[in-house]
């Protein structure tokens, strides 16, 4: 938890980020909008505008002693501390609170106190971070790689208003009332569609070209770095002004008129992009009338409906992982043009103004405002972005000319055997934190989850020899027992694609790369680290380092050429070096191999044999694989189901690749026997 500190960073004085800027005054105006998502390269002042957020929030009124924080005037008839009638008030800062990555649902959410159930043998509550946030603003960096079920957790909490707790014999429900503010890099990995939904807004941000721009930005940093105290000093008269503005914009808010007009724009712009549900329209109004309120107007007009629907629909129109956030401008202004009132066109065609903080008018910070660097700005090197493949290629291989991957589809379930101990995701078995609990064990290093119950019963023989006096359990270290969890975890799956002339069929490559785009969508869904190794030509190469991004995977797979003689080898030994090194750099994370290759190999005059002992190599290290047999035509040698024996792994054809075609080969083979049955009866 991080409280409030006057050399923070100045919030007015981050450079540009105009858009993040006002998305974050708008849920300080009006923490019922939901919240904001911030996706951007690192280096782009995220976590700095957020943290400096903080100290711009009104002080709060709570209970004097209360770890809820409830408000005196209207305190919570549910809170554990309670109840407060006729306590004391005290007046304290907003508080900012950062949600680590690897933080445990208990510290999230509070568990049972430990020590006074154990020394006092009472049943207590220990409040979390959100009993912590409430009121104030819960921060997620990389909020992409925080484990599923706490993100689930921590967005009905938002929705709600409330934390529910039933763990350990503890029953509790408190109020959570936050500014949500998650932060995150694309590159890294998405979050899921419907986890997107629950934020309020999002916004896209990068660095900006500008070289003046980026210079201030050095200047102002290198400022603060000298004279943190000083600096947040020379900014504090525009900090209190837009303080002053947030405050007054709080009160009016409840005078705002949503009218019937507006009313229906926000809801004919949601049908028109028809988004998901009716959590946009309820967050589109909200957000336009917050917009009212900043901008010092009582009444919702047809620019705060425009800019809401900029705000809080791109996220929402995603329909796969592959899919940027945008929104068509063009669809926008029709759909509003539709349902204005008559004579409400603008015939000069000016764009709206967004009454935003970075105009220049109070609080706007004054010359160029914020972007910030809490790191450098981000350069935009080939590195963070995905290069297409140069068209010439291993050996110096002319290459045919990319072709477009068919349809995704569900695909068939490839788990690694065995428990692994590997990040918590959706594919393979493995010991977790989030799993259910199978069993108890004496703890393995330091302890993390207790299990009480097998504790206690573990320390309740011995209690007569202990000279146990009164409630209290006297307990020795031996006694500890923790929890084994089962459930599942997400994987490296590497990808090993053949792009030799032997696949080069522009029918038959279509349907590959529909295939492996298919497994990409399958490793977003359950969470994996993906990579990509190519091969053709003279040799093979790492087309995509291990990442948690399926769109820059897709995006490789879409750019490449195929062409040439088939390597197969050495796609083989690239992936065991691959493998290798990340076996060094994530030890618990297990890989899971998919070979895409019809199995022949060119080159050497054994290169079949080569390839083989190079399978071998990989089998030899217990590396679970799955062979995507492409071989098509009349003839078939099987090459890929020899590799597939050699790699001890399994060999599946495209056909066999579908989920559904699965299930109907079941269904045909069910219904076979079971009219076989019916005509042997009838003989």
């Amino acid at each position: 938890m991080s409280e409030l500190n006057d050399a923070r960073y100045p919030f007015t004085a981050v450079v540009g980020m105009d858009d993040l800027r006002l998305g974050l005054l708008l849920n300080a105006v009006s923490p019922a909008v939901g919240g904001v998502l911030v996706r951007g390269e690192k280096g782009t002042a995220k976590s700095t505008m957020v943290r400096a957020l903080a100290g711009l929030l009104p002080s709060i009124a709570t209970v004097a002693g209360c770890r809820f924080a409830c408000d005196p005037l209207s305190p919570d008839a549910q809170c554990p501390d309670g109840p407060h009638a006729g306590a004391d008030s005290a007046e304290r800062p907003a508080f900012l609170v950062e949600l680590p990555v690897g933080v445990s649902e208990d510290r999230v959410v509070g568990s049972l106190d430990l020590e006074r159930a154990l020394a006092e043998g009472v049943k207590a509550y220990e409040p979390g971070l959100l009993a912590k946030a409430h009121r104030g603003v819960l921060y997620i960096d990389e909020v992409n790689l925080l484990q599923d079920h706490l993100v689930d957790l921590l967005l009905d909490a938002a929705a709600m208003g409330r934390s529910y707790v039933e763990r350990e014999g503890v029953s509790v429900r408190h109020a959570a009332r936050f500014l949500l503010v998650g932060t995150m890099n694309p590159e890294e990995g998405e979050l899921r569609p419907q986890l997107l939904d629950r934020f309020g807004l999002t916004v896209e941000i990068a660095a900006t070209r500008d070289a003046d721009e980026r210079a201030e930005v050095v200047r102002r940093r290198l400022a603060y770095d000298a004279d943190p105290a000083g600096f947040a000093a020379s900014w504090a008269a525009r900090e209190r002004e837009l303080a002053e503005r947030i405050g007054a914009a709080r009160e009016l808010l409840s005078s705002v008129e949503l009218s019937d007009l507006a009313l229906r724009q926000i809801t004919a712009v949601c049908a028109a992009f028809e988004v998901d549900g009716l959590r946009a329209d309820i967050v589109m109004a909200r957000t336009a009338v917050a917009l009212a309120a900043w901008a010092g107007r009582t009444e919702v007009l047809e620019e705060d409906v425009r800019k809401a629907a900029q705000l809080a629909l791109p996220h929402r129109r995603r329909r796969n992982p592959f899919d940027a956030p945008g929104l068509d401008q063009e669809q926008l202004d029709r759909t509003l043009a539709e349902h204005q009132e008559p004579g409400d066109e603008d015939p000069d065609g000016d764009g709206p103004d967004d009454g935003g903080p970075g105009d220049g008018g109070p609080g706007g910070g004054g010359s160029p405002a914020p972007s910030e660097p809490d790191e450098p700005a981000a350069t935009g090197s080939s590195e963070d972005a995905p290069a297409a493949p140069p068209q010439q290629r291993p050996g110096g291989t002319k290459a045919s000319s990319p072709v477009a991957a068919d349809r995704p589809y569900r695909t068939r379930l490839f788990k690694v055997d065995g428990t692994g101990r590997g990040a918590q995701g959706r594919r393979s078995p493995a010991e977790t934190d989030a799993g259910h609990t199978v069993r108890a064990r004496r703890p393995q290093g330091r302890l993390t989850r207790l299990h009480l119950s097998a504790t206690l019963r573990a320390a309740a023989p011995h209690q007569v020899a202990r000279g146990r006096a009164g409630r209290a359990l006297v307990l020795r270290r031996d006694d500890l027992r923790e929890q084994v969890r089962r459930g599942r975890e997400s994987n490296l799956v590497l990808f090993v694609v053949d792009a030799s002339g032997s696949m080069a069929a522009r029918q038959r490559m279509t349907a590959v790369k529909g295939a492996v785009l298919s497994l990409l969508m399958d490793a977003y869904q359950r969470r994996d680290k993906i990579g990509m190794v190519t091969f053709r030509g003279s040799g093979a190469e790492l087309a995509l380092p291990p990442t948690s991004s399926v769109e820059v995977g897709a995006a490789r797979l879409e750019q490449l050429p195929t062409g040439g003689r088939t390597p197969l080898e050495a796609g083989l030994l690239r992936a065991h070096e691959v493998l290798r090194v990340e076996r060094l750099r994530d030890p618990d994370r297990r890989a899971l191999l998919v070979v895409v290759t019809d199995g022949r190999a060119t080159g050497a005059r054994d290169a079949l044999t080569r390839s083989h002992r190079a399978a071998g190599l990989l089998a030899a290290q217990g590396v679970a694989a799955v062979v995507l047999d492409c071989e098509s035509g009349p003839v078939r040698l099987g090459l890929a189901r020899e590799l597939a024996a050699h790699l001890n792994g399994d060999a599946v054809s495209l056909d066999e690749l579908r989920a559904d075609g699965v299930a109907a080969l079941v269904r045909e083979t069910r219904s076979t026997m079971t009219s076989g049955s019916m005509t042997r009866k009838a003989a």
